[in-house]
């Protein structure tokens, strides 16, 4: 066996050029034809190569592609696949249609400009057939460029595109090691695949959720999102104009407490200079870190079932490597200019004021908040209530050490921490460990702690270790069967 990561560039083109069932075109605008070169370069590129074509000029490209108000977006991607994989049908099929499975790799991209100011990008996409006459699939991603020169972010592009088609084509039945071949020849310093998705008939079985978990779990990125309806989003597109709200959490389960906090923050977000709900984004993060607090190695379908709750209540779902909060932050800050907000609880706000936490930095705390605090940014902290002493803990009664009381009050002033005042105190002794224990066991009440609509879905698809198999088993429904016939408990589960 040959260990795929151990090939260099040149010989991942090469083997793709020498396999004569591999043939198709190359379509690259924006930067440059540097995948394509890769694959001349290599040698037999006659085996492989139908086309390759740069449509430079934008009156060109829209000639051909048609009019798009922006170029490096995923749509132009779209089209260019469209155009050119219809083209090679149409003139090869009828010559080697029988015995080819036909591609068309297509790239859409901005380097670095002569002024280095910009942020190098591109969408970058492989349609491609994994049998002769049969229906394409789609491999498509995000990637960002952090050399300093435009050559090397060309070079990084070269490299990452032959991966790409290397991968489709010879490591399809692994999508995860898909995913970690892409940075082959690479690291994080140079590129970041920030979104990746797979369709087609022979990926019907890939959750591209996971996808995204993946990207992160590798450190292709730092945060991969998704929408409400599952599907992987690229974060500077979702977020382009946006107000973003965000809670970060467990969510196992999401409880009655999560939805009011959601909600509470939600009002008073909007209720900030220049903030519209009609263009606002709520967002539930999962940190790789809550993930694996359990368990170092993630369980998927643990992440699925908190993913499946989270969309059901119409949230997009941020997955991150930040377990800080003003990394959180800093992100968010390079995807919009618009207002950010956080809701936090109290303990969370504790936390955020540990100096522990930035002694790795220059500046410290100070530092932190820095980007913690920009301008556009406000934390809604959420209160708590002391189960044995019935003591609500707010900003008001918000306990620091003596050096931090006039920055706190700072901040407090200025309305950067402003504390929610309408939270539903009735629901405050809802704790999502317990909840989650009482759905493991089946216990009566728990149903009340959660919204309807994640009652349903635990019961219905057996999320969070709900018993479903004894329940439906019989026992608990009108046919019986004999309690020595069930699975062993100290006594019968409760009804």
């Amino acid at each position: 066996m040959i260990d795929e990561s151990l090939l260099g560039t040149r010989q991942k083109a090469l083997k793709i050029n020498l396999d004569k069932r591999i043939y198709g075109s190359f379509a690259e605008i924006g930067a440059g034809q540097e995948v394509a070169s890769i694959f001349f370069k290599a040698g037999g590129a006659s085996g492989t190569i139908a086309k390759t074509m740069s449509a430079y000029d934008m009156t060109f490209s829209n000639a051909i592609y048609g009019e798009d108000k922006r170029y490096v977006c995923e749509p132009r991607l779209l089209k260019m696949f469209a155009h050119e994989y219809n083209l090679l049908v149409e003139r090869l099929d009828k010559k080697r249609g029988e015995h080819t499975n036909f591609f068309v790799f297509a790239n859409t991209v901005e380097t670095l400009n002569y002024q280095k100011s910009n942020q190098g990008h591109g969408w970058v996409g492989v349609r491609f057939q994994l049998a002769p006459r049969s229906t394409p699939n789609d491999a498509v991603m995000h990637v960002k460029m952090y050399d300093n020169d435009t050559l090397l972010q060309q070079q990084a592009l070269g490299i990452i595109g032959v991966n790409l088609l290397y991968a489709c084509f010879y490591l399809h039945d692994d999508p995860e090691a898909m995913i970690k071949s892409l940075m082959d020849n690479l690291n994080r310093d140079r590129i970041e695949v920030d979104m990746f998705r797979l369709t087609g008939p022979n990926f019907k079985h890939v959750d591209n959720r996971l996808l995204s978990l993946q990207l992160v779990q590798h450190g292709l990125t730092e945060a991969a999102l998704f929408g409400p309806d599952g599907n992987v989003l690229q974060a500077s597109e979702a977020f382009y104009k946006k107000n973003v709200l965000v809670l970060r959490g467990r969510f196992r389960p999401l409880t009655h407490v999560n939805m009011d906090m959601l909600e509470t923050g939600y009002q008073m977000f909007t209720h900030e200079p220049g903030v519209q709900p009609d263009n606002t984004l709520r967002i539930a993060e999962l940190t790789l870190q809550d993930l694996k607090a359990a368990d170092p190695d993630i369980d998927e379908k643990d992440f699925l079932d908190r993913v499946d709750i989270l969309c059901s209540q119409g949230l997009t779902v941020l997955i991150s490597n930040y377990q800080r909060y003003h990394r959180l932050v800093g992100y968010l800050a390079t995807q919009t200019k618009q207002q950010i907000g956080v809701i936090l609880g109290i303990y969370n706000l504790q936390t955020i004021f540990d100096e522990k936490l930035y002694e790795n930095l220059p500046g410290g705390i100070l530092e932190a908040f820095s980007t913690l605090f920009k301008k556009n940014v406000r934390l809604y902290v959420y209160p708590f209530l002391h189960q044995d002493t019935k003591v609500l803990r707010t900003c008001e009664n918000f306990e620091l050490a003596e050096s931090q009381r006039y920055l706190f009050a700072h901040l407090i002033a200025n309305q950067r921490i402003r504390d929610i005042k309408n939270a539903n105190l009735s629901i405050l002794h809802i704790i999502s460990d317990h909840v989650l224990k009482m759905i493991q066991h089946a216990e009566e009440g728990w149903e009340k702690m959660v919204p309807d609509e994640v009652a349903r879905l635990i019961k219905e698809k057996c999320l969070f270790g709900y018993p479903c198999d004894r329940i439906k088993g019989g026992f608990f429904l009108d046919a019986p069967r004999a309690i020595d016939a069930l699975p062993e408990f100290e006594e019968p589960p409760p009804l």
